[in-house]
């Protein structure tokens, strides 16, 4: 994958590695405490990423099945947040940025990303805490499973 210097640097400086969607991230917290869901399994209270968006990069249509997830800008060109709402049936979008920082996906959503520049830095808090087993993506089900409004080239 070749990334401009500054892409590079922003990697080396928050130390981030490939993630399944194709784009940069690093697990930055963990919480110690656990809290048990109601299917019985115990998890972290709340975990954190750093996520990085390059240009022309997005983030794939994915959900947490069990956990809500909290976007919150940290720096970059604003992101474009997709989710699907009322019970994945109807496509919405917000723009994150510095004056609109700050957007929550509950649990088992569909949503996607992309940036609107060159790159975007965001962490992602997802409470309980986040495990990959609850993370899905429609490019693994069924085709007819998948949601219907989802951009089909965020699949």
């Amino acid at each position: 994958m070749k990334l401009c210097k500054s892409i590079s640097e922003i990697i080396n400086q928050f130390k981030l590695s490939l993630h399944p969607e194709g784009v940069w991230f690093r697990e930055i917290i963990r919480s110690e405490n656990l809290v048990n869901r109601n299917d019985g399994q115990k998890r972290n209270n709340i975990t954190s990423i750093y996520y990085l968006l390059c240009e022309n990069k997005r983030s794939k249509w994915h959900r947490v099945n069990s956990s809500d997830e909290i976007w919150i800008y940290l720096q970059g060109a604003p992101l474009t947040l997709y989710f699907l709402d009322d019970n994945n049936k109807e496509l919405r979008n917000i723009r994150l940025d510095s004056n609109n920082p700050i957007k929550i996906i509950p649990s088992g959503n569909w949503q996607a990303a992309r940036s609107t520049g060159e790159f975007k830095i965001t962490s992602c808090c997802v409470g309980p805490g986040f495990e990959f087993k609850d993370f899905e993506m429609p490019r693994n089900i069924d085709p007819y499973l998948r949601p219907s409004k989802a951009i089909k080239e965020l699949i």
